[in-house]
């Protein structure tokens, strides 16, 4: 990812024509396939003062046919690189605090798992099961929605999650069946049912379970990733 920076100094004057401006060059940048984000913000303590934000997928550079007799107006343009540093704010709860924590994801792999094992389609993947694995799921959907860093710490990261899909041939019918039960289990264990919560619960859940077929196809080998975090907007940083 490539983030650049332009600054402006606009008088009080041109302002609006130069928002205006900026709302067009907008429309091109919504459809640039290489664009993922964009922003134009203005200064509180000094009004004349803009920063506009671009994100991209690949280092380039907008078109700005649409901002011409403002090339004098910038101060400062820059590029930067993403690292690994990145998060929400404290005024944000976290997916895991608004679940309830720790023990609220164990009441719910509790009560999937118990279920799943009942389900002539699903107990094929999970006949012996290992006692501890409601709770090991437990930890590892907490890791992912904000919580602890347990997975990671005590279960072998995102690696060992990998490594417990390979070679298992899910089906297609055998995923949709888990997601079911799963929001099931959400239901019956009475976790937060607003939309926006349920919402990017269900987003991680869909991507999870379609990324373990994957790993589970014949000829898939072992490999790393980051572990993926997620948060109110639903997924991890788009990667392209």
């Amino acid at each position: 990812m490539t983030v650049e920076y332009i600054r402006y100094r606009i008088p009080a004057e041109r302002a609006a024509g130069f928002e205006a401006a900026y709302a067009d060059a907008a429309e091109e940048l919504a459809a640039a396939p290489e664009c993922v984000a964009y922003e134009l913000t203005r200064g509180v303590d000094e009004p004349e003062q803009y920063v506009f934000r671009t994100t991209w997928t690949s280092p380039k550079t907008q078109n700005e046919d649409h901002l011409k007799g403002y090339e004098g107006d910038v101060t400062d343009r820059r590029r930067y690189e993403n690292t690994a540093v990145r998060g929400d704010g404290g005024s944000v709860p976290s997916l895991y605090d608004w679940i309830g924590g720790d023990e609220a994801l164990q009441r719910l792999t509790e009560a999937f798992y118990r279920e799943v094992l009942k389900d002539d389609l699903l107990y094929p993947l999970f006949a012996g099961m290992d006692p501890g694995h409601p709770k090991h799921v437990a930890i590892w959907l907490g890791e992912v929605f904000g919580g602890p860093s347990a997975y990671t710490d005590e279960h072998g990261g995102y690696a060992h999650m990998i490594r417990r899909h390979l070679g298992r041939g899910i089906q297609e019918k055998q995923r949709r069946r888990w997601v079911g039960l799963l929001m099931d289990a959400a239901d019956e264990v009475g976790l937060p049912d607003d939309p926006e919560f349920r919402a990017a619960f269900v987003s991680y859940i869909e991507w999870g379970t379609r990324l373990a077929v994957i790993n589970s196809r014949p000829g898939v080998k072992e490999y790393d990733a980051p572990m993926p975090k997620w948060n109110w907007g639903g997924h991890p940083p788009y990667r392209g």
